[in-house]
């Protein structure tokens, strides 16, 4: 019987980031008894598959770029998307409409070429924007199953306080998704760890940790910033790393500068070892206004840190009542609970967050994707 064959379809797998790494392990584990290759809007160039480890497997890489679209097709299907968007529209003929003109068909026929080419069995789309292409691409590619992989759990996309996409997009994507074949959003059990823990923390070091992009108003690095400050008043030895890259870069350090904090908040870049940072740190922050799923809070607890956490129904989900947790978007709740954190059994509540952490299981989910590749 002949092997799969299973394609990622991904925006990107050779820069950093939580999708990129967790779309990476999973790859990676399916290789052993698929055919898998990523198809990916990377460039060539410059490409490194040492990152998470990808030059390891046996995949097949494919680099794809659209062909440009001629001048007058791309203003009007810009107006109609625009139109679209500030209708509010429920319609199914028009989110329709709406999925061709925001995927004109030059675009479409080039990607349905290539992922033809593939002779798939199974493609797999990553995140919602994609996957909605993929859904538009139905009528290429018959007899092939399509996947959707949101990377959100449904409450973060389609929750009424969802700040992932606007209301006028979710009617459209219900739409979309309706096309695929499966639809994977995320829960607890894909909370998998995606990188070997580094030594357990000795809670001893005073250091908050923070990791994630530099994204606008997505992971509250601003917010962060603004309850360390007040923390910092009456708490003099404790400091505060923030490892990642992005477009709010500037803010964060107009911010730091201005309260005088250079030598207390410090800006680190993303790197392959982030596992030192879990070591050194005592007690981990996620204050994200909102979170697809959570990924860095197994991570942190697997390094045995003790978590503060905007109070998202994906954060409680994975720690119950282990998390600290503050109100969304509220500085002054959040700094009173990082002096809550200063005050905990750290020790306890390190080996309550290493139990926690593992719980899950890289295998195990694994197992869930064969499942539903086979189905």
């Amino acid at each position: 019987m002949a092997m799969k064959r299973i394609c990622f379809l991904v925006d990107s797998i050779f820069t950093v980031g939580g999708v990129q790494r967790v779309t990476a392990v999973i790859a990676m584990q399916l290789a052993k008894d698929f055919d898998v290759s990523i198809v990916t809007f990377d460039r060539q160039e410059g490409v490194d598959v040492s990152l998470y480890g990808l030059g390891d497997a046996a995949i097949h890489f494919r680099f794809f770029s659209y062909p440009r679209v001629e001048g007058w097709k791309r203003i009007v299907c810009k107006v109609y998307g625009g139109l679209y968007v500030k209708s509010h529209s429920q319609s199914l003929w028009l989110s329709n409409l709406y999925a061709r003109s925001s995927f004109p068909q030059p675009m479409r026929k080039a990607l349905a070429q290539e992922l033809k080419q593939g002779n798939y069995d199974v493609i797999v789309g990553v995140h919602a924007p994609l996957a909605a292409r993929l859904a538009t691409l139905r009528p290429y590619l018959a007899g092939v199953k399509l996947v959707g992989w949101i990377h959100n759990s449904f409450e973060a996309l389609f929750g009424a306080a969802s700040a992932y996409i606007g209301p006028e997009r979710k009617r459209h994507y219900v739409y979309q998704f309706s096309k695929l074949d499966e639809t994977v959003l995320l829960c607890q059990h894909d909370a998998e760890s995606t990188l070997v823990p580094g030594c357990p923390s000795a809670g001893t070091s005073h250091r908050f940790l923070a990791v994630g992009r530099f994204s606008h108003r997505h992971k509250g690095f601003d917010l962060l910033i603004d309850a360390f400050r007040l923390f910092a008043q009456t708490h003099q030895d404790w400091s505060l790393d923030i490892v990642g890259e992005g477009p709010e870069e500037e803010l964060y350090r107009s911010k730091i500068a201005a309260y005088g904090l250079e030598q207390r908040v410090f800006l680190h870049p993303f790197t392959t070892h982030i596992q030192d940072y879990y070591s050194q740190a005592q007690v981990y922050v996620l204050s994200s206004r909102w979170e697809g799923f959570g990924l860095v809070l197994v991570e942190a607890m697997a390094h045995g840190l003790p978590v503060v956490s905007s109070d998202l129904p994906t954060s409680q989900e994975i720690m119950g009542d282990f998390g600290i947790y503050f109100r969304n978007g509220c500085v002054d709740d959040l700094a009173a609970k990082l002096h809550e954190a200063t005050l905990i059994d750290w020790s306890h509540q390190s080996v309550v967050a290493m139990s926690i952490a593992r719980r899950f299981n890289v295998s195990a989910i694994t197992e869930q994707w064969k499942q539903l590749l086979l189905k």
